[in-house]
C-alpha cells in the first residue's frame, strides 16, 4: 500500500467520532425534550456508555451498525478490501460490548442499545417512542412496592368467631 493511500486511509478513520455522533445526538434531543436527564458518557461505568440515566439505572449505547457488526443489518458488511482485518475488528467490538454490558449488569444497571440503521427516517418515531416506553417501564418496575405474601394458616379463623369444634 503506497503512502498516499494510506494517509487517506488514516483521515477516513479520523473522520470517524465515538461522541456526539448524529445518532447520539438525535436520541439524546428526544430524552431531553420528553422530561429524561442524563449523563454523557460516563468514564466511571465499564464501556463509558454514550447516554447514563442515574435515575432509571441505565445505560444507553447507540451504537453504528459497521463498527458493532449488527446482526442482519444491511450497513453493517464487511469491506472486500482488507477483509481479516475488520472481521476481527468487529468480532472483538462485539465481544468488548457483550463482556461491558454484562459487567455492567453486575452492577444493577439496565443496558439498551440503540442501533444506527433503527434512527433512519422511517424508524426513528417507533424506535425513540419504545425507548421512552422502556424506560418508564424499568422505572416502574425498580420503584413498584412488592409486598412478602402472608403465609396462609390451615385453621384460618376470625380472632371473635368460636372455632367449630367450640361451643
Amino acid at each position: 500500500m503506497d503512502i498516499k493511500t494510506e494517509r487517506q486511509r488514516h483521515d477516513n478513520m479520523a473522520a470517524v467520532h465515538s461522541k456526539n455522533t448524529k445518532p447520539e445526538l438525535l436520541v439524546r434531543n428526544y430524552l431531553w425534550h420528553h422530561g429524561f436527564r442524563y449523563r454523557l458518557n460516563c468514564k466511571r461505568l465499564p464501556g463509558h456508555p454514550d447516554i447514563v440515566l442515574r435515575k432509571y439505572r441505565t445505560c444507553i449505547f447507540v451504537n453504528g451498525c459497521f463498527w458493532h457488526g449488527h446482526e442482519g443489518c444491511k450497513h453493517a458488511s464487511i469491506p472486500l478490501t482488507n477483509k481479516d482485518f475488520w472481521q476481527k475488528k468487529i468480532t472483538r467490538n462485539k465481544e468488548r460490548d457483550k463482556e461491558e454490558q454484562q459487567q455492567l449488569a453486575k452492577m444493577g444497571w439496565h443496558c439498551i442499545t440503540i442501533w444506527e440503521c433503527e434512527l433512519k427516517k422511517d424508524k426513528r418515531e417507533k424506535t425513540l417512542e419504545s425507548l421512552a416506553f422502556t424506560l418508564n417501564h424499568i422505572y416502574l418496575q425498580d420503584h413498584t412496592i412488592i409486598y412478602p405474601k402472608l403465609e396462609e394458616e390451615s385453621d384460618f379463623s376470625l380472632a371473635a368467631e368460636p372455632l367449630p369444634n367450640q361451643k
